[in-house]
């Protein structure tokens, strides 16, 4: 009868603790402006700085943050990469399935030896995309770029885009977004979310 007693009370316990924290678990909040319901990444095909093929659409599996900058850029390219630099420290193993991807906004300058010398200054192992003036246009007006040659630079939209591990756009980002959040960001997507 004791026995009886202590197992139905054990089974009530835990039930009640399952209840609880199915009711109270919060759901995460990401950090940056959701896209919601989440929109297929617009594909593209660009050279990267290594002469090598990078197609977005072939990045299944890995979480992907693209940037749009330009190598000559005096503030705002250093600081988003810098923050990439923090955010691939930050992911620990889940750093090898994320790229980090940077799209030239520059092409004329941006060759792909500049685009090498510019990103190993943060990361080797970051991506630097270039190609032809229509190829390029074409990737601005999918992700709504804005780029304008001035005469201190170019000036240009300063987002990140994030792609999760199925292709689909999940989130942008402004440049007040920290790196930590990020990371946060990016883990949870690799887990699935």
């Amino acid at each position: 009868m004791k026995l009886r007693f202590w197992l139905i009370s054990m089974a009530g316990a835990v039930a009640i603790i399952a209840l609880g924290t199915a009711i109270f678990k919060q759901p995460y909040t990401f950090h940056g402006s959701l896209i919601e319901p989440p929109v297929r990444a617009a594909d593209f095909l660009l050279s990267d700085q290594h002469g090598q093929l990078f197609q977005l659409g072939k990045q299944a599996g890995s979480v992907v943050l693209i940037y749009f900058g330009y190598t000559n850029c005096p503030d705002a390219c250093p600081a988003a990469l810098a923050r990439f630099k923090q955010v691939r420290a930050g992911l620990g193993a889940e750093a090898a399935a994320t790229r980090f991807v940077l799209i030239t906004v520059d092409p004329r300058n941006d060759t792909p030896q500049r685009l090498t010398s510019y990103l190993e200054s943060f990361d080797p192992t970051f991506i630097g995309l270039t190609g032809s003036p229509y190829e390029l246009q074409t990737v601005y007006q999918r992700y709504g770029i804005y780029q304008a040659a001035t005469t201190q630079g170019v000036d240009h939209t300063d987002r990140i885009y994030l792609v999760d591990k199925q292709g689909n756009l999940r989130l942008t980002y402004t440049a007040d977004t920290t790196a930590a959040e990020l990371t946060r960001d990016v883990q949870q997507l690799h887990r699935g979310n």
